[in-house]
């Protein structure tokens, strides 16, 4: 293989790429009926143009044919009136005339097939262009679909090397983490809450022993003058249980 061959085959191909590259499908598509379309006025004029002529035609035709006619009424008047080399003028002129007329009734009949070719042509084109219409559209729809869903593969393809995406995943973390950080607090600030209401809830039990601590102190019996040694003793008791009371005052108040 030559190294011109080589060359050649390598600009077609790069010029195949570049140009495949650069089609838009919906651009094509309206191009490629708008050119059918371009063929469809032309063939139309074409078969406009070949009825005329065959109307035309059939016109000359009729004319030869109605000149023929003439000649032979002619022909038979001269003939009446003895003119016999004036009858056969006239039977030569009709016989021109009938060529003529013959001739133009063939061309008339090739023409008529002529004519039927290009109307059937004419249809055909039509149907086509009204199928590649339809066509175009559904075309068109699926590579504007394809384009969209390849642009967003591509999107979510780069969302991973996105610093974007990266940023929004680290606040979105950070987020978590003060919503962890809330809700222990939260949690810390109800245990708190139900020890000190766990406390008011003792409180009332605490305060009715007292409440009858005092009132079994207060209806202890007496006789009289207690003797000294009976109210030392009683002094003592009344010392032990303040003692003890305010104990549990502090054992209540650090509760």
């Amino acid at each position: 293989m030559g190294f011109f061959d080589r060359l050649g085959r390598l600009v077609r191909a790069n010029a195949n790429a570049v140009l495949s590259r650069a089609e838009d499908p919906v651009k094509i598509l309206d191009q490629s009926v708008a050119d059918m379309q371009a063929d469809l006025v032309k063939l139309r004029q074409a078969v406009a143009n070949a009825i005329a002529s065959q109307k035309r035609i059939e016109n000359q035709a009729e004319q030869a044919e109605g000149q023929a006619a003439t000649w032979y009424e002619r022909a038979e008047l001269a003939l009446k009136k003895g003119e016999e080399d004036l009858a056969r003028e006239a039977l030569s002129r009709r016989k021109t005339c009938t060529d003529t007329a013959t001739a133009l009734r063939t061309q008339l009949q090739s023409q008529a097939g002529q004519v039927d070719q290009l109307k059937k042509s004419l249809m055909q084109l039509e149907g086509k262009i009204a199928e590649a219409r339809t066509k175009k559209e559904m075309l068109k729809a699926r590579a504007q679909a394809a384009q969209a869903q390849e642009q967003l593969q591509s999107a979510v393809g780069s969302l991973g090397t996105n610093s974007s995406m990266a940023a929004f995943d680290q606040m979105e973390e950070k987020v978590q983490a003060m919503e962890a950080r809330s809700q222990a607090a939260a949690e810390l600030a109800g245990a708190d809450l139900e020890s000190q209401f766990a406390a008011l809830e003792g409180a009332p039990e605490v305060e009715d022993e007292l409440a009858a601590l005092k009132g079994r102190l207060a209806g202890s019996p007496v006789a009289g003058s207690l003797p000294a040694a009976a109210a030392s003793q009683q002094a003592v008791q009344v010392q032990a249980v303040d003692a003890e009371l305010e104990e549990l005052r502090r054992s209540i108040d650090k509760l």
